[in-house]
């Protein structure tokens, strides 16, 4: 598989270790995606006032691979789905940031950069070309799992808003894969092991079931009602399938807070509580 080189701000939480490379970016599929034939105009990008970088036109998706040192490496893998409406990405602080957060605290994580269904003019759907593309990234982390340290069985998904919806889309909607595809990353699941929801969009949808992976929620207290209370519900809902699942509102806090340097106050330590969540739910690797 190819490699290709992303170049990306550091930020204060990076170490020095992850910040000394830019991370390998890997298409999906090499040789064109699915429903993307013919599709050749350039994918764009542009960076807010506050630095932000929000892409859109994306006909090639990809993964952003975030390692973390060897001798801190707890075995489990993340895939970080942004989000931006499903009209665009915004992928710094519901991304690359937490990307990075994760690889420091010996989490391997990988960014998906995903076709957008709701963009002007855009041929693509949520339930086919973005679900497929969650999919496919999947199954290509465990493909590659030995080459980048991670165990099959521990690798889940956290997604933000949009990619919150993604992240909820693909453990309801999953394989094991097919055994006899002569496309190896094809023979993987895409099961997530584990799901973070991070105020995802269309809550009403998420009907989990006694087979779902186990579930950490988190949202804003002021963010819009349906997620808000859609977030409450949807936990109520994991209980009544017997699913594990923690649910986290942070009072004060509206849409979108992701990760960035420059947030004060507890909600500034989220990923810590999901690291917990992870150690808690057995898929890192106790310390000696």
């Amino acid at each position: 598989m190819k490699y290709s080189l992303f170049l990306f701000a550091a930020w204060a939480l990076c170490s020095p270790a992850i910040a000394a490379d830019a991370p390998p970016v890997v298409t999906l599929w090499p040789n064109g995606a699915p429903g993307s034939e013919g599709k050749t105009a350039p994918e764009k990008v542009r960076v807010t006032d506050q630095g932000d970088h929000v892409y859109s036109n994306i006909n090639h998706p990809n993964i952003t691979v975030y390692l973390p040192a060897s001798d801190q490496a707890t075995g489990a893998g993340v895939l970080v789905i942004p989000g931006g409406g499903h009209s665009e990405i915004w992928a710094d602080h519901e991304g690359f940031n937490v990307a990075q957060w994760l690889a420091s605290h010996g989490i391997a994580a990988f960014v998906l950069k995903y076709r957008l269904a709701k963009e002007p003019g855009s041929t693509y759907t949520v339930e086919k070309d973005e679900l497929a593309d969650t999919q496919r990234a999947l199954r290509v982390v465990r493909a590659h799992a030995a080459e980048w340290g991670v165990d099959p069985a521990r690798v889940g998904v956290i997604g933000f808003s949009a990619g919150g919806e993604l992240a909820a889309l693909v453990s309801m909607r999953n394989d094991n894969g097919q055994a006899d595809a002569t496309d190896p990353v094809e023979r993987q699941g895409c099961k997530p092991a584990f799901q973070g929801l991070m105020y995802p969009g269309n809550s009403a949808s998420i009907q989990p079931t006694k087979d779902s992976p186990p579930a950490f929620l988190c949202c804003g207290e002021q963010d819009r009602t349906d997620i808000s209370e859609g977030l409450a519900n949807v936990y109520l809902l994991f209980k009544r399938a017997g699913v594990p699942a923690d649910l986290h509102i942070y009072a004060g806090v509206g849409h979108g807070f992701g990760l960035r340097p420059t947030t004060k106050g507890a909600v500034a330590d989220w990923p810590q509580r999901f690291a917990d969540w992870l150690r808690d739910r057995g898929f890192l690797r106790k310390k000696s």
